[in-house]
């Protein structure tokens, strides 16, 4: 069974797009595809112009991903993390970049920690810290809020409205309507592995979103 059908999608430069849609309608198996983490079976990804599976290794250096995976070592500090992946990136003054890059989530006192220590939502925000330390131009997350507390889900929004005024491109993916609504610039739902709704998310309000929501996930499920 095919995990995502048909899925026509463009983003702009400087788009947030919310993607919204019930467990099982394809988020993360999108996500995963513009992250290079999967290789679709047909059709084709572009970012920045570029197909994305013959040009892999710059289209990596074009985005930032926080998935369910932190993409984390654990025997390593959250600094020895951040560095191993600013040298990576080819990043100068790496141990500068990955001292902002944690205060910037609220975890520069943790720094010396052993990530395998550290709660699986300071985890979390490591792996935010590791998503945003080259700058990318990209921005996709998936279910980023979860495990976060209040004061890391409040650093979280600050830096996406961040990126935002950056002129930067996000694409998250969440459960939380009335979070994903607020950020966003446009909206899309999900459902069934098809593309049931996509457009602007000015004049929304969350209740009549909501309704929406709730019309076009039952009915691709009748």
């Amino acid at each position: 069974m095919a995990a995502l059908r048909g899925v026509d999608l463009r983003l702009d430069e400087g788009d947030f797009l919310t993607l919204f849609g019930p467990n099982g309608a394809g988020k993360t198996t999108l996500i995963r595809i513009l992250a290079t983490l999967a290789r679709p079976t047909a059709g084709h990804v572009r970012i920045g112009g570029l197909e994305v599976r013959q040009g892999t290794a710059e289209v990596r250096r074009w985005i930032g991903v926080v998935s369910h995976q932190t993409f984390l070592y654990g025997d390593l500090t959250a600094e020895e993390n951040l560095l191993l992946y600013a040298r990576l990136y080819g990043l100068p003054d790496a141990r500068t970049r990955a001292a902002q890059a944690l205060q910037r989530v609220a975890l520069g006192h943790r720094a010396s920690d052993p990530v395998r220590t550290l709660s699986r939502g300071m985890q979390q925000r490591v792996a935010i810290a590791r998503a945003v330390l080259h700058g990318p131009k990209i921005l996709l997350l998936d279910e980023p809020y979860s495990g976060l507390d209040q004061h890391a889900a409040a650093s979280l929004t600050a830096t996406l409205q961040e990126m935002a005024s950056l002129g930067r491109t996000v694409l998250m993916a969440t459960h939380d309507l009335e979070q994903g609504l607020q950020l966003a610039s446009r909206v899309a739902i999900l459902s069934g592995g098809r593309l049931a709704h996509e457009g602007r998310a000015a004049g929304l309000d969350a209740a009549g979103f909501r309704r929406l929501y709730m019309d076009v996930v039952e009915g691709g499920a009748a």
